[in-house]
């Protein structure tokens, strides 16, 4: 397997030099950027496994990378920003960004969230088959039920989509991104709204309390996670 590759795009010589020594140590490719600019000429160049961008760049701001990355590729996109208040946070997400870290940040926790960006993928692209046992719930891919119990929960096609979506990474936050992208497709950014139509269809049949759920959790701001359904 080759070695990924992360191209960091920050105008702070520090913040570069800390964040690639952490990232190399680990085994990873470093790319440095410290303009808007020298990022979309990198990404062109190197063609990284994933970007981590901050959102106070001299030339161009952060969320305008994010989106003009976004229109290049698929790639996995990380913000690391100063900025923690909510409005920042939509803005990159919605330019394109899958998470938001603000800073400062642990350690551990950029390189937990760098793993999980390298790993995203979405349910199409995965070959479950079988059956997944969480707490009282069992999911049956291969027959496209759901059951508590010995009690068969009625679903609809896309309501079964958005359960595979989230149980197949079940403990992760996914993005509303790779949520609608799974579901439906890759233009499907306008479709936020039928998302949280669909989550609360799916929480009232699987919940017992939709008001307090167990297993389909809200990350505000992000998107959803799934649970295994402990209290």
């Amino acid at each position: 397997m080759s070695t990924p590759v992360i191209l960091l795009v920050d105008d702070e010589v520090s913040i570069q030099r800390a964040t690639a020594t952490l990232l190399r140590s680990r085994g990873y490719a470093v790319a440095i950027a410290g303009t808007g600019n020298e990022a979309l000429e990198g990404f062109d160049r190197d063609r990284p496994n994933l970007v981590i961008v901050d959102l106070g760049l001299p030339d161009m701001s952060g969320t305008v990378v994010c989106q003009k990355l976004r229109a290049r590729a698929d790639v996995p996109i990380l913000v690391l920003s100063v900025r923690g208040d909510e409005r920042s946070k939509v803005a990159a997400l919605d330019a394109g960004a899958d998470d938001y870290v603000t800073k400062p940040f642990s350690p551990e926790e950029l390189l937990a969230r760098v793993r999980a960006g390298l790993r995203r993928s979405f349910a199409g692209e995965r070959d479950l088959r079988g059956q997944m046992a969480h707490g009282d719930l069992v999911i049956d891919f291969d027959r496209r039920r759901v059951y508590r119990g010995e009690l068969e929960i009625r679903l609809t096609p896309k309501e079964f989509d958005l359960l595979t979506v989230l149980a197949a990474h079940a403990g992760r936050v996914l993005t509303h991104r790779t949520i609608l992208k799974s579901i439906w497709g890759a233009n499907a950014a306008s479709q936020q709204e039928h998302l949280r139509v669909l989550v609360g269809q799916l929480r009232k049949k699987l919940e017992a309390d939709p008001g307090h759920p167990r297993y389909l959790l809200t990350e505000p701001w992000v998107g959803y996670r799934f649970s295994g359904g402990d209290p």
